[in-house]
């Protein structure tokens, strides 16, 4: 889609947004980390020597309290290591302070445990691990007190280039990207936890091999993404199950930095707030089973990276989302009014095939790769749709070859009603 937007939709946007503009969540805690007893300053120094001095094989115990920052915690390429706090409600690192830097805990190396701790306040990101094999975050609470602020960090929990990933009962709250991000790894599993207040609340992003299940995303501006982007070191990522998830009341305003503030704008800043799940270039995905209710704008967004209005080449990538299978999940939707701020939401509000201002449970924007077929009746890109009682959804498929002058919607669902198979084994997870 084009920057510029047309009449039609600026004064659409000017009306809902002053009558049902959508507000910022309240800091949502956990716990009180302002009655926690305050680490002393010999306390603080002994838990950064323990990152810096530690040999393969380490327990690092950081016991009860507030502990309060001024430096990084970095655990470099060190193996078999384990880190345990005393509970997320217990033990609580703060980088509040910290003026250098960009994430507040930054963990390299492999087969590495951190479990039973908070996260507040980093500059950058909450906790990172690169290019880690064998990376398990347990019970890791990540948050930024002062709410949803586009000051805040970028991402919660953040493993990036990994292999063999596990992120279990965690939380993460408030960044101004995704709270538990990710990217360019293999082997994941996202299970039984919570994503609020941020803007993408799960993100899995150029990665293979993933199942994200048992988890909930509420009050984010998307609940759980998969994206495939280009320009990346790993350019593709394909295999990734979304199952047993509360994707609910994903309404939250975007509060994302703009893709103008170069360079820090992000692709998310596009997204529009009351999206349940948003597929962009992605390869290989199920979703089923999932309780999709309340997501004001779309309960699931099928989009090729031309929706971006970005170029869409790059080597060995392909913009085109494909091979995908949606079924058996239950969807509710609200009363609300869908987003208005955003292009995509613009466009699902405005154009699709139900009327006005209606909230869609399944939308496809209609890109296909010409090459495979002449028409998208044909179903090229193998979009499976089975959906029970899919007659009374509110599915749109959208033609938006020939620009914002003539874009069409149509409530056709047939040529998507198929099956197709998805693989992905994640039981080498299991020991971690």
């Amino acid at each position: 889609m084009k920057n510029n937007t047309l009449t039609l939709l600026t004064l659409l946007s000017i009306f809902f947004m002053g009558v049902f503009s959508c507000t910022s969540s309240t800091t949502e805690m956990t716990y009180d980390s302002s009655k926690l007893p305050r680490a002393s300053q010999d306390q603080v120094d002994k838990v950064v020597e323990a990152f810096m001095l530690a040999n393969d094989g380490d327990v690092i115990d950081i016991p009860p309290g507030f502990y309060n920052f001024k430096t990084q915690l970095i655990l470099d390429n060190k193996n078999n290591i384990t880190i345990k706090g005393a509970g997320m409600d217990k033990t609580v690192l703060s980088f509040r302070e910290l003026r250098s830097g960009g994430e507040g805990v930054k963990l390299v190396g492999n087969n590495v445990k951190i479990e039973d701790l908070s996260i507040e306040d980093a500059p950058g990101d909450g906790i990172k691990s690169q290019h880690s094999d064998g990376i398990t975050f347990k019970r890791i609470n990540v948050t930024w007190t002062n709410g949803d602020k586009s000051k805040n960090g970028t991402y919660a929990i953040y493993p990036v280039q990994c292999k063999n990933v596990m992120i279990d009962e965690c939380i993460a709250s408030h960044s101004k990207d995704a709270g538990i991000y990710v990217g360019q790894s293999e082997n994941i599993i996202v299970k039984n936890s919570l994503a609020f207040g941020n803007v993408a609340g799960i993100e899995i992003e150029n990665s293979d091999n993933a199942e994200v299940f048992g988890n909930t995303a509420r009050d984010n501006s998307g609940g759980i993404l998969v994206f495939n982007l280009p320009g990346l070191p790993k350019s593709e990522g394909k295999g990734t199950k979304i199952y047993d998830n509360d994707i609910v009341s994903n309404n939250h305003v975007n509060f994302a930095t703009p893709l103008s503030d170069e360079p820090n704008g992000n692709t998310v800043t596009m997204i529009p707030p009351g999206s349940g799940v948003i597929l962009l270039a992605a390869k290989d995905v199920e979703i089923y089973n999932n309780r999709i209710h309340k997501n004001k704008t779309v309960g699931i967004a099928i989009a090729n990276y031309h929706i971006t209005g970005f170029p869409a080449e790059a080597p060995n990538w392909s913009p085109y989302t494909s091979n995908i299978y949606i079924h058996n999940n239950d969807y509710q939707r609200t009363m609300k009014i869908p987003d208005l701020t955003k292009e995509m939401g613009q466009l699902i509000s405005v154009y699709n095939a139900h009327g006005k201002g209606k909230t869609q449970d399944i939308v496809y924007d209609g890109f296909w790769d010409k090459s495979l077929s002449d028409n998208i009746q044909s179903n090229p890109m193998k979009i499976c749709i089975e959906e029970n009682g899919i007659e009374k959804l509110h599915f749109t498929l959208f033609d938006l070859w020939e620009g914002e002058e003539n874009i069409r919607s149509s409530k056709n669902y047939s040529p998507f009603q198929c099956q197709t198979s998805i693989e992905t084994d994640v039981s080498g997870l299991a020991d971690l």
